[in-house]
């Protein structure tokens, strides 16, 4: 029996240990609709800044890539964890679920669903849980294009590939190294973010609108 339950004793020493060497700043889980490109964007910004993989979590939707089924999943996986992915219940301070508005039938109650879940749960120190929609109208792919150039009008996302194609002509879904690519140009982006945001918001569509500078800009500042 001993030798049995040795494997099971010696991953959970491995999770503990891991659970230590947490770093001080705010433990952080975003899930996203994409299961490529936002994925590999957030975890290159989480790598460029040298964040703890302890203290940031980044995973792709689980459930489907409809805007609720995102918001489900990253509850799931807040209260839930999964410790597959080294994922522990109830283990983050704040939560973000990334979706696009696209054509989807949910995406209003999706935003409706996070407001609703926003400070109304509570992690392992018995905190308040901020719980956040980060959305783009119409896709992620416009924050991307903000890096090189302004817009005022409503687009269709096949209009935003287009155009960020004319900066990076290699663009694709699930291309590496965007970041990389861009960080150049974050602030110029930022600003063109927040602009947009000063005249729409996430429930205004068809106007343009994107929210991904808020997490980037936590993101980026987190160890300060």
């Amino acid at each position: 029996m001993g030798r049995d339950n040795q494997p099971k004793a010696r991953q959970l020493a491995r999770k503990d240990k891991k659970e230590t060497r947490r770093a001080s700043y705010a433990r952080i889980l975003i899930v996203t609709e994409g299961s490529k490109t936002e994925p590999l964007y957030f975890e290159d910004i989480r790598s460029a800044y040298q964040l703890h993989s302890a203290n940031v979590a980044v995973q792709p939707g689980l459930l489907g890539t409809a805007p609720t089924q995102v918001v489900n999943y990253a509850r799931k996986l807040f209260e839930e964890g999964d410790l597959h992915r080294g994922i522990r219940p109830r283990s983050f301070d704040q939560v973000y679920a990334v979706f696009d508005r696209d054509e989807h039938d949910s995406y209003f109650d999706a935003l409706n669903l996070a407001k609703s879940l926003d400070g109304k749960l509570r992690n392992d120190s018995n905190d308040c849980v901020s719980f956040k929609a980060i959305a783009s109208v119409p896709c992620f792919e416009l924050w991307l294009l903000l890096h090189f150039e302004d817009v005022h009008a409503p687009l269709h996302r096949d209009e935003v590939t287009e155009r960020l194609k004319q900066h990076i002509p290699d663009y694709q879904k699930g291309t590496r190294g965007i970041f990389a690519n861009t960080r150049a140009a974050l602030d110029a982006a930022t600003q063109r973010a927040q602009a947009l945001s000063a005249k729409f918001n996430a429930y205004t569509i068809p106007e343009p609108f994107t929210a991904v500078h808020e997490l980037v800009a936590r993101l980026t500042t987190l160890r300060d």
